[in-house]
């Protein structure tokens, strides 16, 4: 039997320190945005996901951000070597963590950065970011330890957002949400591929969980429109960390492991 777990990390006051490249600061209530983090746990409970809440980093503004941290495959957990200098610290506590989940856990090592917020694995293909955040030596080091895993990596160049996945999210194994602004969708050219609206360009971003598609409560056309294309979604507010340039694929540390 297949059992999707998520690694979460719970936030702190320290959020209000956050690093920001693409938003004007504004303030975040750390009471709501801790009831937020709650609301997206239970969400995932609903979709039979188990959870384990962590609370470590506690002092690292982006510390709740642990998508970032590592990229766990069923082979092989990679820990990130972080793009952000002053989010470095955070790995050595995920990676300790993910070690309960899986015997082959690797290494990324400067100069080569990678963040997990810019790998979108689906199937066999992981399709990796080049962006503020992930270099091309990033990239490469991660193919070296998952292409003899049997993963094809595809590179996807970034240029308007700060992760891959802020730009692009898959919706099922062969249908994309992109925001074509931020993204080279040239890479998901032998693809299907759904426009995100206008009006809401920071909705590309949806977390799919087994046949669920968990969206943003902030982008309700596009919540619309999934919905009648017949996906089965369930919307979550996660305002006080958008804030912080986080979508929701940001907050958790996804895996599958078989009971």
């Amino acid at each position: 039997m297949t059992v999707i777990s998520a690694i979460l990390n719970r936030p702190t006051s320290a959020l209000q320190r956050c690093q920001l490249t693409y938003l004007q600061r504004g303030a975040i209530d750390i009471d709501v945005a801790m009831h937020q983090h709650a609301q997206y746990a239970a969400t995932l409970r609903q979709c039979g996901v188990n959870v384990e809440l962590l609370e470590c980093n506690q002092h690292f503004p982006d510390g709740v951000f642990v998508e970032d941290t590592a990229v766990v495959l069923d082979e092989v957990a990679v820990i990130c070597s972080m793009g952000s200098a002053s989010r470095r610290g955070e790995s050595d506590a995920i990676g300790d963590s993910v070690t309960r989940w899986r015997s082959d856990v690797r290494w990324i090592k400067l100069p080569a950065q990678l963040e997990g917020g810019d790998v979108l694995r689906v199937g066999r293909t992981s399709f990796v970011g080049e962006s503020p955040r992930t270099n091309r030596a990033g990239i490469a080091a991660l193919a070296a330890i998952v292409e003899p895993c049997g993963y094809q990596v595809q590179r996807v160049r970034v240029h308007g957002c700060l992760h891959l996945k802020t730009g692009v999210t898959a919706l099922d194994d062969d249908t994309f949400l992109c925001n074509r602004d931020w993204i080279d969708e040239s890479a998901f050219a032998n693809h299907r591929r759904i426009a995100v609206d206008p009006r809401e360009p920071w909705s590309a971003n949806v977390l799919r969980v087994g046949e669920r598609l968990i969206v943003n409560e902030a982008h309700p056309r596009m919540a619309d429109r999934l919905d009648a294309m017949g996906y089965d979604c369930q919307r979550v507010d996660i305002s006080e960390f958008g804030k912080a340039e986080a979508g929701l694929t940001c907050l958790s540390l996804l895996l599958v492991t078989s009971s």
